[in-house]
């Protein structure tokens, strides 16, 4: 929390949407950042490359919100987290996974396949995750991630369930895979 000079007293939202960003989430959050200060959050904001300019105009003078185009310590993003909103690639899912984070994910519907959404909806079906479709984000994103840091209950529901999922160990699987066939 002290990395993005927030205050350690209220509940944090992360938000990321890869490096590039993720029009949709941004556009969202843009559209209804006052409502962040209205319900006592706080909000990491990693806007990707192509939104940061516009996203840190409109956080100006809010000192609940942190915006950057890129989180260089993402450690320490997802150790202030409360909540995160996110993507749902693979290397996005295990990391949420790993860190037992409760997360709104917002897949990206063009991605090979859909494999996005099939990842999501994966977590979302062990009641690991929530999901709301890309384009309905504009209107739903806020209110539902508002409503999940508002629900204790709910978080620790998807927490106990996204650590379900984790493998923690996945250097030491690979390791044994490689050195069977070595023999």
């Amino acid at each position: 929390i002290q990395f993005f000079g927030l205050n350690p007293d209220k509940k944090t939202i992360l938000s990321v949407g890869g490096s590039l960003g993720a029009k949709k989430i941004n556009e969202a959050l843009e559209k209804h950042l006052d409502e962040f200060e209205k319900n006592d959050l706080q909000l990491i904001w990693q806007t990707g490359k192509n939104h940061d300019v516009v996203a840190k105009e409109k956080a100006k003078g809010k000192t609940n919100i942190w915006v950057n185009d890129f989180i260089t310590q993402m450690e320490y993003a997802y150790a202030a987290a409360d909540v995160v909103i996110s993507r749902s690639g693979a290397m996005a899912v295990t990391e949420l996974c790993v860190m037992q984070k409760p997360v709104l994910f917002v897949p990206f519907p063009f991605a090979a396949e859909d494999h996005q959404t099939v990842n999501a909806k994966n977590l979302v079906n062990k009641n690991a995750a929530l999901m709301i479709k890309d384009s309905e984000a504009l209107e739903k994103l806020v209110p539902t991630i508002i409503s999940l840091s508002n629900n204790e209950q709910k978080q620790n529901e998807l927490k106990n369930n996204i650590k379900k999922l984790a493998t923690t160990n996945a250097d030491e699987v690979i390791a044994k895979e490689i050195l069977k066939h070595i023999k």
